[in-house]
């Protein structure tokens, strides 16, 4: 069976009707050309922009979902850690299992059809994250593409030793990265040395929490230059707050090395924006990594959704589309960059072939009732239609029913499908 899209509005602003056939676009046609078939599943897309998907490339779905058991939201970052730490001893394989596969459909249906979640390894959760996430990526493996990445901290140093024992053990489990927190634990070279070295021995990469603070920090340089000196897996720094605060020269300086190191820079804008610069009244940072320069270096950079309901961040949905408009906003990007960061930009971070519309492109398409990518992030409507390898994995309609009492006419009620097209 293929699948035939007919009538939709590409980015371009051209209307295009496209066949799928397997997990690979077969034609792509001018809106009208394509006739159907009798083994085609047709799908009406008049009205609505067909994108590339996008990918979720950091997010904690092991923590998903807890915000009203745990109360309001930390007052920062370092506050958020240690009230998770202690409630995390409580939980088990089940309860992280169940929140992780429900907030990873979750952002399936918002288009995501790849994610990429960190889950906490070490004292007083052990194992119990890593086993829940490893499940739920083999259990959703039809319907979404699941990186586990293993988030252990401290490492360095004699007193951490169960929790480098640990993270061995969840690399021997399966997870497809290793990740950590070095700027927030005592030896932040000892943990970068320890992270890179495990993953080594595994022959996995890593993913690193990097200076997710505003005081300075060099984490991000020490990471670039030991990928630079031949660390041989993939490498992505995620935050990496405290380059926004540095000046400009410094800025384009280890944006350059980023560049040549060829490592991933994944920003979180609507965490970062929460809990970054709480108390600073008057020109309060933004919390958010220096977007222009590592753009202008050509460094790999993506924008990701971080936590979804929790301690760290009380809102959230997983939506990339809701991350691209804060990108717009808070990084003052353009509509078509911003949405790039979490589709094309998003999949080269987690090492997965590019998505494009044409013949022999991988089927990882999004479809949003709107007639523009710029109206799709203006509206963030959840009127959306998601295809994973070729077939239809989620479709979400939205209707609103408006009373009013218009000039001359009496009451009604009208219903009308949200996203109608505004230009």
């Amino acid at each position: 069976m293929s699948l035939l899209l007919q009538g939709a509005t590409l980015r371009d602003g051209a209307r295009r009707d496209v066949r799928v056939e397997g997990e690979r676009i077969a034609e792509v046609a001018d809106a009208g050309a394509l006739a159907a078939e009798a083994a085609d599943e047709v799908l009406d897309l008049a009205g609505y922009v067909l994108l590339p998907a996008p990918a979720e490339p950091h997010a904690h779905l092991d923590k998903a979902y807890t915000a009203q058991r745990l109360g309001p939201a930390a007052s920062d970052l370092m506050v958020a850690i240690e009230r998770w730490h202690a409630y995390r001893e409580g939980l088990s394989v089940e309860d992280v299992a169940a929140r992780a596969r429900a907030a990873a459909l979750d952002a399936l249906a918002r288009g995501a059809t790849a994610i990429r979640s960190h889950v906490d390894v070490g004292e007083g959760i052990g194992l119990r994250g890593a086993e829940a996430l490893v499940a739920v990526r083999d259990g959703l493996r039809d319907l979404v593409d699941l990186q586990v990445v293993a988030l252990a901290y401290p490492l360095a140093g004699p007193e951490w030793a169960d929790n480098r024992r640990l993270l061995r053990e969840a690399a021997e489990l399966g997870v497809d990265l290793v990740g950590g927190a070095p700027h927030v634990t005592g030896d932040p070279a000892g943990d970068l040395r320890v992270a890179l070295e495990v993953a080594e021995r595994y022959g996995i990469g890593v993913d690193l929490h990097t200076d997710e603070r505003l005081e300075p920090s060099s984490g991000l340089e020490d990471l670039a230059r030991r990928c630079v000196d031949g660390f041989a897996g993939p490498a992505t720094a995620s935050h990496c707050v405290s380059l926004g605060m540095r000046p400009p020269d410094a800025q384009a300086e280890v944006a350059a090395l980023v560049a040549r190191a060829g490592l991933g820079v994944v920003t979180c804008p609507l965490t970062n924006l929460l809990l970054q610069g709480r108390g600073i009244a008057t020109a309060t940072p933004r919390g958010m990594t220096a977007v222009g320069a590592l753009l202008d270096a050509g460094a790999l950079l993506a924008a990701g959704g971080d936590n979804v309901q929790d301690v760290f961040n009380p809102i959230g949905c997983g939506d990339p589309l809701q991350t691209a408009q804060l990108m717009v906003a808070a990084a003052q990007l353009e509509v078509d960059d911003s949405y790039d960061l979490v589709s094309g930009a998003a999949r080269a971070v987690m090492g997965l072939d590019p998505v494009r519309l044409e013949a022999g492109g991988r089927a990882e398409l999004l479809a949003v009732r709107a007639s523009s990518l710029r109206e799709a992030l203006a509206t963030v409507t959840e009127a959306r239609v998601v295809i994973h390898a070729g077939r239809i994995v989620a479709r979400t309609s939205v209707q609103t029913e408006a009373s009013w009492t218009p000039a001359g006419r009496g009451s009604q009620t009208d219903v009308v499908e949200e996203g109608a097209g505004h230009g």
